[in-house]
């Protein structure tokens, strides 16, 4: 279990807070996403819980153990992988992981039923150095490194930033299987869309929390209906769209814009539509569509 009570922590002597006052809770075996953009404070947050880094005020606890007093029995305890690959470049696949065994004390044998799933992927490339794989072949070996001492709880700052598409599943379908084995999962991504392969999860904006919940229950409260809309100009109708008064808020999303209105009557979509035509809009598409969590965090950032 994880838990952190208003911890604070700033740089620059004061001057930029990057974590302000969290606080939340992650139960036993839990597979939680902390969901943000770059410098929200997530990395901050995870080199607190890891002992890598001092709390400037609150208080945290891995497994009821503070991450102050108790840090030389946290870091036995928990498996860290950074945002950035940070193995030895120089050493093979199976020198990396036969260090980082050593450095707990243990073996790749005596844990091997752990990392089986995952290292056998990367097994051909064993006599391979570090630095000379394939970025989703990384990930792999720092997963494997990690989890070699079996952790109780795993920490994965933005494992799969920079990360082709088809990696990016297999990583998640990879800590699937993990939590089955009862392994407390906590990883940190600035990818909405993974949010919702979370059990429950944390929007992050400027080191606070806007939001803790299930992803369902967090697009579930969705306060408004949401439009998407689009037509052959794209860039000139944001513009147009956001300058109707009946326009609450327009936000770009890929092929549509997102939009709320101000009043939801039924003539408000006909008199849009009716407006954009003037403008000489053409082939107008406008629908009522079901929030994402980046819709969620766009509303509540802006609120």
């Amino acid at each position: 279990m994880v838990t952190l009570e208003n911890i604070s922590k700033t740089y620059n002597e004061g001057a930029l807070t990057a974590v302000d006052k969290v606080s939340f809770e992650v139960k036993k075996g839990e597979l939680f996403g902390l969901i943000g953009p770059d410098g929200a404070g997530k990395t901050s947050i995870f080199r607190m819980l890891t002992t890598v880094l001092l709390p400037d005020g609150g208080n945290a606890s891995v497994n009821g153990l503070d991450v102050v007093t108790g840090y030389k029995e946290i870091r036995k305890q928990v498996g860290y992988m950074p945002g950035k690959f940070s193995l030895y470049q120089d050493l093979t696949v199976e020198e990396n992981l036969n260090f980082f065994a050593t450095l707990f004390n243990t073996t790749v044998k005596e844990n091997y039923d752990l990392i089986k799933e995952i290292y056998v992927q990367i097994e051909p490339f064993k006599t391979r150095k570090a630095g000379k794989l394939s970025g989703g072949m990384k990930q792999k070996l720092a997963l494997c490194c990690a989890l070699i001492h079996r952790p109780t709880v795993l920490f994965l700052d933005e494992p799969t930033t920079g990360v082709d598409t088809v990696s990016r599943k297999e990583f998640w379908d990879m800590l699937k299987r993990l939590k089955v084995q009862g392994i407390t999962i906590l990883v940190s991504t600035p990818y909405m869309d993974e949010a919702t392969l979370c059990e429950r999860i944390a929007l992050i904006q400027s080191g606070k929390i806007m939001s803790i919940d299930t992803p369902a229950a967090i697009i579930k409260a969705y306060p408004e209906p949401l439009f998407a809309v689009k037509s052959e100009k794209m860039s000139v109708l944001l513009q147009d769209l956001r300058k109707q008064e009946s326009v609450k808020s327009c936000f770009a999303f890929g092929e549509y814009h997102h939009l709320t209105f101000q009043e939801n009557s039924p003539e408000v979509q006909p008199s849009l539509r009716k407006n954009l035509e003037k403008l000489g809009h053409a082939a107008i598409e406008l629908k009522e569509i079901t929030p994402t969590i980046e819709d969620c965090f766009i509303q509540l950032m802006n609120h």
